[in-house]
């Protein structure tokens, strides 16, 4: 029987209708829309289309979306000055620095610059203060990604206490977090890597299987147990035409719509894990649409922190 398809973008409508009202009494009482900050550095082609995203959805909610750029060419100090800034507007409430930044601000430079986000602001949760909180168990403001895969599982049904996850990928902005949400919901966690041995019979023993490591197709169908749920974070464009047949077979609607297009987004599962999976998130419209709804999420939090504070 196919994998049951966990529909990210319903899920993620219903989290961006249960912010608006929040979002319309903030406003009410503050005389002013919660306010998003984006900073966004030089003219990566995938970034302009995720804040873009962002921009349009928090609009569409009734937030206050601010949106400031760099060059390309801007030197990290420029970068920290503006975030500075930021951090003391009484108005912006949020704070989200657009990934990845360019290879001319130097390596280290996107921790620098999440080490400089007010934590009260941090709606990406990536600052040293938002992850202890997290480690901790009581975070106000989860990175984004991985509190909407909790989302997701926990409206989809899916149970998580009792059950073995493993997380393939052990980033700070997907992997590690999502261990530690998956824990803090009673799950036994493993985290995979590249220098995990046998990371496929690691994979076969996952309940719950989270896939976040950015190669496209890597988890295939001998890596998931029967009945197993599976969770695609990866965004993947791929352009190679081999590549995409061995995806998505010839003669395939989707490797149809490789041909008319030249390219296609695809996630770090192979299609063939739906014959044996039990449950599956697509891509597109899986884990993506709930990234930005927890964004929006995040932002009326903290504006709401921040008001109860003064």
């Amino acid at each position: 029987m196919p994998a049951r398809i966990l529909n990210g973008t319903a899920i993620a409508a219903e989290i961006r209708a249960s912010v608006q009202p929040g979002v319309a009494d903030f406003t009410t009482r503050a005389g002013r829309p919660p306010c998003l900050g984006i900073v966004l550095v030089g003219d990566d082609p995938a970034s302009e289309i995720y804040v873009r995203n962002k921009v349009k959805a928090g609009t569409d909610s009734g937030l206050q979306v601010d949106l400031q750029r760099l060059p390309s060419t801007a030197p990290l100090a420029d970068l920290l000055a503006l975030v500075t800034r930021l951090n003391d507007s009484d108005t912006h409430d949020g704070i989200l620095v657009q990934a990845p930044l360019p290879a001319s601000m130097g390596r280290g430079a996107s921790q620098q610059v999440f080490d400089a986000i007010s934590p009260d602001k941090d709606v990406d949760g990536f600052s040293p203060v938002s992850v202890g909180h997290l480690v901790q168990g009581r975070a106000r403001l989860a990175p984004c990604t991985p509190s909407g895969v909790i989302e997701l599982l926990e409206r989809s049904g899916i149970p998580i206490a009792g059950l073995h996850a493993v997380v393939i990928g052990r980033s700070e902005i997907v992997g590690k977090p999502m261990a530690m949400l998956l824990l803090q919901r009673d799950a036994t966690v493993t985290i995979c890597h590249s220098k995990t041995p046998d990371l496929r019979a690691t994979a076969h023993t996952a309940d719950i299987l989270v896939a976040a490591i950015g190669r496209a197709g890597f988890v295939t169908k001998d890596f998931v147990k029967p009945g197993a749920t599976v969770v695609d974070v990866g965004i993947n464009r791929v352009t190679d035409a081999a590549a995409a047949a061995g995806l998505f077979g010839e003669g395939s609607i989707r490797m149809g719509e490789f041909e008319r297009r030249g390219s296609a987004v695809v996630g770090d599962v192979h299609p063939n894990v739906a014959e044996v999976a039990g449950a599956l998130t697509p891509v597109p419209g899986g884990v993506g649409p709930l990234t930005i709804a927890m964004l929006l999420k995040n932002t009326l939090a903290a504006a709401e922190g921040r008001r109860a504070r003064r």
